[in-house]
């Protein structure tokens, strides 16, 4: 079935992480994005489109697409989506959009890339590329759950570690679960292991307005709390006429 204003792709893969969280990889034609960048995903429904935004996880010159998603209540997309099986068509917006990407954020000597649940999919999709490697001395990958089981793409953060030991940093933060006994993991949660330091001192790098960028992504409660602690510390939001240090993207 052939949508106007949209295009038709198929479902190759759906990986399901836990009860609520899934990742789908979807085959279609050629979309240019940036990584980062998130486009609408939508399926037909009572005669309509019902359409919802996801950020790639691929890199730009991957495929197929991949997609990190998670199942909302009666939701009218996601649980939809999460029923989907190999061979069924799916259908993409053809335009990406979204200003969470590294063109947009300024130089420095650190990359700190704070993110819970699902927002950890851009951040993957720019460590695909070499645009961070290339630009940043240090790298720091920041991933706050609830639980254990949703500290998710454990494989693919081991791939890129691999690829890059000497720059890349990865800190796991696990709020409800007892943790296990695993290194460069907190509990708690972001907002207050940067109050408190624990942070910074894991990472071996300062998180300074003189030395760190900061992109965040995820949940709006985490984006707006560590936007204001970093504030305190001297950090600003970055704009294109106003050049700062916080770039910010909220995303479940």
């Amino acid at each position: 079935m052939t949508i106007s204003g949209w295009i038709e792709g198929k479902v190759t893969a759906l990986r399901k992480w836990t009860d609520t969280l899934f990742s789908i990889r979807i085959e279609a034609e050629a979309i240019s994005f940036e990584a980062g960048q998130f486009l609408k995903l939508a399926l037909p429904v009572a005669d309509q489109m019902i359409g919802r935004p996801y950020s790639f996880v691929n890199a730009p010159d991957e495929h197929p697409y991949e997609f990190y998603c998670v199942v909302v209540p009666d939701g009218p997309l996601s649980t939809r989506l999460a029923a989907l099986v190999p061979g069924d068509s799916v259908y993409l917006a053809p335009r990406p959009t979204g200003f969470l990407v590294l063109s947009e954020v300024q130089d420095s000597e650190s990359l700190w890339l704070l993110c819970t649940g699902t927002g950890i999919g851009p951040f993957l999709s720019m460590l695909k590329t070499s645009a961070a490697w290339n630009r940043f001395r240090h790298v720091v990958l920041v991933h706050g759950a609830r639980h254990v089981s949703e500290l998710t793409y454990r494989d693919t953060v081991a791939t890129i570690s691999a690829a890059h030991p000497e720059q890349f940093r990865l800190i796991s933060l696990v709020s409800r679960d007892p943790l296990p006994d695993a290194p460069a993991m907190l509990a708690g949660r972001i907002p207050q292991a940067i109050t408190s330091g624990r942070l910074q001192q894991i990472a071996g790098i300062p998180l300074t307005a003189a030395s760190a960028q900061v992109m965040l992504c995820g949940n709006p409660s985490m984006v707006e709390e560590v936007t204001e602690v970093l504030k305190v510390a001297g950090m600003r939001k970055h704009r294109r006429r106003s050049p700062g240090h916080i770039t910010a993207e909220n995303y479940w």
